[in-house]
């Protein structure tokens, strides 16, 4: 693990965006942890979330694409504050994207936010988290109908770790495979366990014995294959 991702882990805790107890997720799972990427809500946490986001992209897919494309709705500040931090930190100039959830028939009409798409643009997708796949099966086709588009990967803040919905192997792993562009993830969920177990945060333990045996049952049951 580097050092900057141990640092996102703690950032991600200190914010409270990581939260430990019984959710019911998008895909109807029953789970010990959470991720609210909603939580980051000051001027401060926003620009350390894009540096981390423009530093996890620069490791995995170095800097050829356009533009940075943030499905809606929590991956519209990740598109913007991403690329202001690339700019920042790397004086790369990428443009911005995001969909709306519902058509505009007036005035700034369409289903896009940001920039236009047009042939040949380079895309790269970022989320806050993917479980089973099914964000990024409503994303593509949308990105695809706008323009002849290249979507060069997608970066999201945390691996679950989880098998996709219909099948064993990793939501991650199926989504680069059934579209053809690579996954890729700042953390995993065994770091998040690697730093948070017994380590106090903020003055309190966030991944204590009981928290971590039923991470571990929740994974024995919902936990990628490969």
């Amino acid at each position: 693990m580097e050092a900057y991702q141990e640092e996102f882990i703690l950032f991600m805790a200190e914010s409270e965006v990581l939260q430990f107890g019984d959710f019911t997720l998008k895909s109807g799972r029953k789970s010990p942890f959470f991720m609210n990427a909603g939580a980051y809500v000051t001027g401060e946490q926003l620009h350390k979330l894009g540096n981390f986001y423009a530093h996890a992209i620069l490791d995995a897919y170095g800097l050829p694409f356009d533009v940075v494309f943030g499905p809606a709705y929590k991956g519209i500040p990740l598109a913007v504050i991403t690329a202001m931090a690339l700019q920042e930190r790397y004086q790369k100039e990428v443009r911005y994207c995001s969909n709306r959830k519902e058509v505009k028939d007036h005035g700034d009409a369409g289903i896009l936010l940001g920039c236009e798409l047009h042939d040949g643009d380079r895309v790269l997708i970022v989320e806050d988290v993917t479980t089973s796949g099914k964000s990024i099966e409503e994303t593509v086709p949308i990105l695809k109908a706008q323009a002849n588009v290249l979507i060069t990967g997608e970066m999201v803040s945390l691996d679950r770790g989880e098998k996709a919905q219909d099948s064993d192997r990793s939501a991650l792993s199926v989504i680069s495979e059934r579209f053809g562009f690579p996954v890729k993830s700042i953390v995993t969920m065994a770091d998040v366990v690697e730093v948070l177990y017994n380590k106090p945060v903020n003055g309190k333990v966030l991944i204590d014995e009981a928290r971590k045996e039923a991470i571990d049952a929740y994974y024995e049951e919902y936990g990628a294959k490969e």
